[in-house]
């Protein structure tokens, strides 16, 4: 699995590339830059990008503004993002280009070295792997979602699906139904939600956020 780390802390950036190299991942190229990282992207054509949220020159929001640019230029580029705390507005903008293969983490995973590993195999294999942290900030609530105990076990296996990034026919071939039948079961989820084509959200995005949201909650 071939790897760009985009990282400004040099202590950090080589820190991920010898643990990933002893894992048998294939760093093929470290960052320092947004602009480095857009053209190690270009050159090397990872399968995966690991980039830190604020990166030079500000340190506001480069490496989201980057790890966008780069899903957009390289269709299927598995992206995990590092933060040192949630960052709120920067999840949000980059949950809106999809949660298929994308992850957004906290720096402090990287010392659980299992979990860090689990959670960047999962986004290239074309999952989701959200922090609980994030989640639990961006829905913040005193009460679990009521909305979600109207979803049918049908509906909610297709949500957990979703949530694992798998598209409408991943779904219908991993749960032996139909693609139509897939779109119908979302199409339910969306008004059991109350999620309407009006929304500026992704629609998509909001109710894997939810989904996620509950299961930390029943955990």
């Amino acid at each position: 699995m071939r790897v760009v780390i985009a990282e400004d802390d040099p202590l950090l950036r080589e820190g991920l590339a010898l643990l990933l190299r002893a894992e048998s991942f294939d760093v093929v190229a470290t960052a320092g830059t947004p602009e480095e990282f857009l053209a190690a992207v270009e050159t090397h054509e990872p399968d995966v990008a690991i980039v830190d949220v604020r990166m030079p020159p500000t340190h506001t929001d480069e490496g989201i503004t980057a790890a966008v640019r780069a899903r957009r230029s390289r269709p299927g580029l598995a992206v995990l993002v590092l933060s040192a705390y949630v960052e709120q507005a920067f999840a949000t903008e980059l949950l809106a280009e999809g949660s298929a293969r994308l992850g957004y983490l906290l720096k402090e995973r990287v010392g659980r070295v299992q979990e860090f590993l689990t959670a960047l195999h999962r986004v290239a294999d074309g999952g989701t792997a959200i922090d609980p942290e994030v989640v639990t900030q961006l829905f913040a609530r005193t009460r679990p979602d009521a909305h979600l105990d109207r979803l049918s076990p049908r509906e909610r296996d297709v949500l957990a699906l979703m949530a694992e990034g798998l598209g409408n026919a991943a779904i219908a071939e991993r749960l032996r139904i139909t693609e139509g039948a897939v779109h119908k079961h979302i199409r339910s989820i969306f008004a059991k939600l109350g999620l309407a084509p009006t929304d500026r959200t992704d629609r998509r995005v909001a109710a894997v956020l939810r989904y996620l949201d509950d299961a930390r909650r029943r955990a």
